[in-house]
């Protein structure tokens, strides 16, 4: 029988090596993250594995299974741990190797398979590691399923079984873009900039653009899992300026930023302006829309509200579903409703039939944008952000807020807020006009003003966003009440980027 696993141990030790390590926190809401050898360590990861096969059980779903893993100096060694777990409780693995997070996504249909755990630690920093699972294609676990699984783990109650198996998919990722570049090429020329952060995607973004017609100039795509330049995240600034950068230097027509995994893409125009990726949802939605009227966009409570009050989407009956912020989340209720796509203000867009598979791909979206750009041959990229109605809106901003006292604090903000809007007190200077409270708690002004604060689903965080379709004084007098309100609370810490 496999050892129970414990929450801590002491590296370079006899238990270390004899003993699963397991760090509970690091089951979060729709996936999984640990800092790799200090919440986890390889029997863990064994003890992930036999968990995973063991839910697959349970839930009555056949026991073959879809892994990859994402370009880090440790993520094919925790694979391969993970593996022995899945085989131990009777799973056939096919391993797909290198893998953007799509892509495993993708191998779920393509090879006929109904679960996938991909190994990867998305865009956090490195020593982070992880696994985003999925037993009902083109779903990933939501907080059921990963509750069911903690459960499972921390309580050693695995079930083994024979018949486990191990199969390598040869060529895979050619399969992959294959089926993204299985079509037309575009009919305008345009000069990308793509961006990868030495991470996953520039083994594979380059080459996919540039079948598409595009002409492209590489930017960081050279496999490094220091990541010596920035952490491959097109939500962080950092990022985004080294495109901008680069999108002046060369006049490309846009830059186009991609994630650790690859699930996200961020997108910088033609003049080096930074665009968040809810303004490029409203864009994507504006385009969409017109193929395909009265279509549903769902979209989470971090994005910018002209979703629901642009002219245009409302004149051709888009209807916009706001929901919790999170990958799982989007994904599931973007199948739910049978929406046309979803945002997240992340990145994270999924398509639905007929232009994808519902799950999130940040080549997919590429492609979109590049062929929103393809359908409109007079307007660049920013001529398309200035059509959109103006609002100010800030980046993700992050306050330090740990794991296990995070959600709390959440709750405390959103009571505070509650208790403003009973007793009719009022918020930069207005009245509370609404509270959102589907994902942490969004407070609106009269004017349309608004913030809001969740905590972060897969970090040592909480989230803090602010917009204002008024000002840009509006939105920074709201940040400064919302971030009032947080110091309230001394278990906040530094933020890591803000206005």
């Amino acid at each position: 029988m496999f050892p129970m696993p414990v929450p801590q141990l002491t590296p370079n030790t006899y238990a270390y090596e004899t003993q699963p390590m397991v760090k509970p926190t690091g089951f979060r809401e729709y996936d999984a993250r640990w800092l790799f050898e200090k919440e986890i360590n390889l029997m863990g990861v064994q003890a992930l594995g036999l968990g995973i096969g063991t839910l697959l059980h349970d839930m009555g779903v056949k026991p073959e299974i879809v892994t990859g893993h994402d370009f880090r100096a440790y993520s094919a060694s925790i694979k391969y741990a993970l593996m022995t777990g899945l085989m131990a409780a009777g799973c056939k693995v096919h391993d797909i190797g290198l893998a953007l997070s799509p892509m495993a996504y993708f191998a779920q249909f393509a090879l006929d398979v109904p679960a996938v755990a991909m190994v990867t630690a998305s865009h956090n920093d490195n020593g982070w590691t992880g696994v985003k699972i999925g037993a009902q294609r083109p779903v990933t676990f939501g907080p059921d399923e990963m509750g069911a699984l903690k459960d499972i783990v921390l309580s050693g109650k695995f079930r083994y079984a024979d018949g486990g198996a191990y199969r390598f998919v040869p060529d895979f990722p050619a399969r992959y873009m294959a089926d993204l570049t299985d079509r037309p090429k575009i009919a305008r020329k345009l000069k990308v900039v793509a961006a990868c952060g030495n991470g996953t995607a520039g083994a594979f973004a380059p080459a996919v653009l540039a079948k598409l017609g595009c002409e492209v100039i590489p930017l960081d795509t050279e496999l490094d899992y220091n990541f010596p330049r920035y952490n491959p995240n097109p939500e962080d600034l950092k990022m985004l300026h080294a495109i901008a950068d680069k999108v002046r230097e060369t006049g490309a027509d846009i830059g186009l930023g991609f994630d650790g995994d690859g699930d996200r893409c961020g997108v910088v125009d033609g003049k080096g302006e930074e665009i968040f990726a809810d303004k490029i949802g409203v864009m994507l939605a504006r385009d969409l829309s017109k193929l395909h009227p009265g279509a549903t966009f769902v979209v989470d409570v971090k994005s910018t509200g002209l979703f629901s009050t642009d002219p245009v989407l409302i004149e051709r009956g888009a209807k916009a579903d706001y929901w919790k912020t999170g990958h799982s989340y989007i994904k599931r209720r973007v199948t739910d409703l049978k929406a046309l796509a979803g945002f997240e203000k992340s990145g994270h867009f999924f398509f639905n039939a007929p232009v994808g598979r519902g799950y999130d791909d940040g080549l997919v979206t590429a492609i979109q944008i590049i062929d929103m750009l393809d359908r409109n041959p007079q307007k660049s990229m920013s001529m398309l952000y200035a059509d959109l109605p103006k609002t100010w809106g800030s980046p993700t901003m992050s306050p330090h807020c740990a794991d296990e006292i995070k959600y709390e604090v959440v709750e405390r903000v959103l009571a505070r807020f509650k208790a403003m809007q009973d007793k009719a007190e009022t918020i930069i200077g207005s009245k509370i006009r609404d509270l959102v409270t589907v994902n942490g708690v969004r407070i609106t002004a009269e004017d349309g003003t608004w913030g809001l604060v969740r905590a972060s689903s897969n970090k040592p965080e909480l989230v803090v966003v602010v917009e204002s379709p008024v000002s840009e004084a509006r939105m920074r007098e709201m940040f400064t009440a919302v971030d009032r309100v947080l110091r309230e609370n001394p278990e906040v810490g530094a933020y890591n980027q803000t206005l």
